[in-house]
């Protein structure tokens, strides 16, 4: 159905210089008189007061609809396309253009469309208001993520290939942007279609929006007793020794706490492109401090607690007692 109300594709245009031609011929010809006086009769025409329509009213307004939309989504097609090659525009900025022309068409097309049908404005008004109220109960949903939609692309928060993570946790590349909603597609493969109007009202972490850098923490505990220097210049080894860890910023370690089983370091080292991934030169620089710590005998403790007996001779006499 909806390649026939709005045909894509090469043979649209075809379709349409058919169906034009057809209708040409047939009132070239005569045809087309012969069959409005037929459906013309009053046995086809519906009659309520001094409303009157005709089978040949209906027909002639199905085709005239079908053909306007048809050739404006024709021409939209065609603005879009023009528009997308235009590569001295930012890809958002092509977007939001695009939309613009496609909004201005079709409301053309709608103007035209009542014009051809004999409508006056005042039924565009009546039917405005309906439209309102509709949007008031129960497409304002709709009409937020539309508007949000806009809002995004003027803005620029939410670009096309950026990482966003969302605040339920889902992480994933922005793949589309569309009036309704945002393509996410996350790092197992998912499609997440996320509302635009979601962007506006939450949270959301956008990792790539102004810097692809990302920033990697790894915490590690050492058993006391262990040489806390050594410990720190074997933890920063292992980041700077990393061909992912930049220089600039430079990796940080820091002696975070005195737990009850361990003294806890906090390794701080940059990434320079976030997009290629925070797990494996993380992954990798933990088993570089294990490699590191097992040859230069620092241990990484389980956790323990000692206990004092403080009346150890009663607790005898009650064991022998037994």
């Amino acid at each position: 159905m909806k390649h026939i109300i709005k045909p894509n594709g090469p043979w649209a245009r075809w379709l349409i210089f058919i169906t034009l031609l057809a209708i040409t011929t047939a009132g070239v010809t005569g045809n087309l008189d012969a069959v409005r006086t037929y459906l013309n009769t009053e046995a086809l025409t519906f009659t309520a007061g001094s409303f009157r329509v005709s089978a040949y009213d209906v027909l002639r307004a199905l085709v005239l609809l079908v053909l306007v939309f048809w050739i404006t989504a024709a021409v939209a097609s065609a603005v879009q396309y023009r528009v997308r090659r235009l590569e001295r525009l930012h890809p958002t900025t092509r977007t939001l253009v695009s939309k613009i022309l496609q909004i201005a068409i079709y409301v053309v097309a709608v103007l035209i469309s009542m014009d051809l049908l004999g409508l006056s404005l005042t039924t565009l008004t009546v039917f405005s208001g309906a439209v309102g109220i509709g949007i008031g109960l129960g497409l304002q949903n709709i009409a937020s993520n539309f508007i949000s939609g806009l809002i995004l692309l003027l803005e620029r928060s939410v670009d096309i290939d950026d990482l966003i993570e969302l605040p339920d946790g889902v992480t994933g590349f922005v793949r589309k942007s569309s009036a309704r909603y945002t393509l996410l597609e996350t790092f197992d493969g998912k499609e997440v279609l996320v509302p635009n109007e979601d962007f506006i009202t939450s949270r959301v972490t956008n990792w790539t929006l102004s810097t692809s850098k990302g920033r990697v923490e790894i915490n590690v505990g050492i058993a006391y007793g262990s040489d806390l220097e050594l410990a720190h210049s074997l933890i920063m080894q292992a980041a700077t020794e990393h061909a992912m860890c930049l220089e600039t910023p430079a990796p940080q370690c820091f002696l975070r706490n005195f737990g009850d089983s361990s003294i806890d370091f906090t390794l701080l080292f940059w990434i320079e492109d976030v997009m290629v991934g925070r797990w494996k030169p993380k992954s990798d620089v933990m088993f570089a401090i294990w490699h590191k710590f097992r040859d230069n005998g620092i241990e990484i403790p389980f956790p323990q607690r000692d206990l004092h007996i403080k009346n150890a001779a009663a607790l005898k006499e009650a064991i022998n007692a037994q």
